[in-house]
């Protein structure tokens, strides 16, 4: 057996930026990692896919040359040489992490399935490793459900489409979220034809009715088929083709040629060996945690997707944050202190901050709203990407920013305007104060809340 003053399993976004605080602090820590190093972020998840979305982006562009003066011919998408430029970019990632953690001083890295043997000890291989601070960051993966038939058909998940060097002549998405509209979009733009199925009655669920129609709508002049409600799912193999069954009647069928399940997220926490440890789990797998990042036993701490406190890369960082914060710092960091944030990166972006409307009604505040369509926006129309709105709600009594949506060019970076703001703490006229700089989309900001009015019950 060999001690460790910390033990991190799992080389996600939390797992090696707390091995290096932890190392230049004098610690001795050791890194386990069973696959491939940086996680899903970098291997399969935000790097891979913004690299496809970039390539999909400069198609789509290419092909609108005349809107913008020019014309580039017919514009044919040569997948391996898309897949390749993938590849390059996320092997740069991926072995910077390695790399990094292989020449850490005071740092060993274990390559191989880590177990819990007791709250102590993990077993990795043939070697034991015991200490009394292990930190959890195994991540996720793709959440497959039962769907009578599917497991008869051969399908796709967000980390199997990172292989393909192909064009789907046809491609079934099954799901309506973020991954599902994200490659959704990037195939069509590749050239395939897409069909979006989704379970319930629009896209983006979690979001307001008004971002979800929005995202239909773009998405739908793109040539995408939107499905809706398809609340008796079954699939089957006829000939080279997946057929799905969309209806409880049995009787409206979808035809493509391949098919990705992107129906959510499950934590890699079912092979562990947690059952050794007493640490408690909710009904998903998740490892519950509490404001610190600290599970029910002590000792051991969860970070990044496997404890269902967010699922985007930046939780996992501030994670990170937090924990190095509190156990090197002295500091007293929670989660709670933290403000919902993340993007969808269709195109146009999506930038989430704070609240829904559905969120703010149900917490019974007084609200004011403001709205402006990005066709408003001048920056957009030099663009010719007029597409989507901006949208911020405001507490009547406080002035206190309590969420935004923009859905835009530009969202995804506009939105830390305003998240900075609330931050802060500070009221809404701060930002409707400041003087922006022209031509920006950051700068309709003010335009925005200087027509506020009351939310409607």
């Amino acid at each position: 057996m060999t001690n460790y003053d910390a033990i991190v399993i799992g080389t996600g976004q939390a797992g090696p930026a707390l091995a290096r605080r932890m190392a230049a602090s004098g610690m001795q820590v050791a890194i386990i990692e069973r696959g491939r190093f940086g996680g899903t972020c970098v291997n399969t998840g935000c790097t891979p896919t913004k690299a496809l979305v970039a390539s999909a982006y400069a198609a789509h562009i290419a092909r609108r040359g005349d809107d913008y003066g020019f014309s580039a011919g017919e514009i044919k998408m040569d997948m391996k040489r898309v897949k390749a430029r993938k590849d390059q970019i996320v092997g740069q990632s991926n072995r910077g992490v390695e790399r990094s953690l292989k020449n850490l001083e005071n740092c060993r890295v274990y390559e191989g399935h880590a177990r819990f043997i007791s709250a102590r000890e993990v077993e990795v291989g043939k070697e034991v490793l015991s200490s009394d601070r292990i930190f959890i960051n195994v991540g996720g993966r793709a959440a497959v459900p039962e769907i009578p038939g599917l497991d008869e058909v051969d399908y796709l998940t967000n980390s199997s489409m990172m292989d393909i060097d192909f064009l789907p002549p046809h491609l079934l998405v099954i799901g309506g979220s973020y991954i599902g509209l994200e490659f959704g979009q990037m195939y069509r733009r590749f050239g395939s034809d897409v069909t979006i199925i989704e379970l319930g009655s629009r896209l983006t669920p979690r979001e307001d009715e008004d971002v979800s129609e929005a995202i239909a709508g773009f998405l739908t002049k793109e040539g995408i088929t939107v499905r809706l409600k398809a609340d008796c799912l079954s699939a089957r193999k006829q000939g080279g083709d997946i057929v799905l069954t969309v209806d409880c009647e049995g009787t409206s069928e979808i035809r493509g040629s391949h098919l990705l399940v992107a129906t959510g997220r499950r934590p890699n926490t079912d092979d562990l060996g947690l059952e050794r440890t007493g640490v408690q789990q909710d009904a998903r797998g998740y490892i519950t945690v509490d404001d610190e990042l600290r599970t029910n036993i002590p000792g051991i701490w969860a970070l990044g997707d496997c404890n269902g406190r967010g699922a985007f890369t930046h939780t996992a960082w501030n994670d990170y944050e937090i924990v190095a914060a509190n156990l090197l710092d002295g500091e007293h960091r929670q989660l709670r202190d933290r403000i919902t944030a993340y993007a969808l990166y269709t195109d146009p972006p999506l930038g989430r901050a704070g609240m829904t409307e559905a969120e703010v009604r149900k917490s019974g505040r007084r609200a004011l709203v403001g709205k402006i369509a990005m066709e408003d926006v001048s920056r957009a129309w030099e663009r010719s990407e007029t597409e989507g709105f901006m949208k911020m709600l405001i507490d009547a009594d406080s002035k206190e920013i309590l969420g935004a949506s923009f859905l835009g060019v530009g969202g995804d970076e506009v939105i830390h305007c305003v998240l900075d703001t609330m931050y802060a703490k500070a009221p809404y006229t701060v930002i409707e104060r400041a003087m922006h700089i022209h031509p920006t989309v950051a700068e309709f900001i003010p335009s925005l809340l200087g027509d506020l009015a009351p939310l409607p019950a």
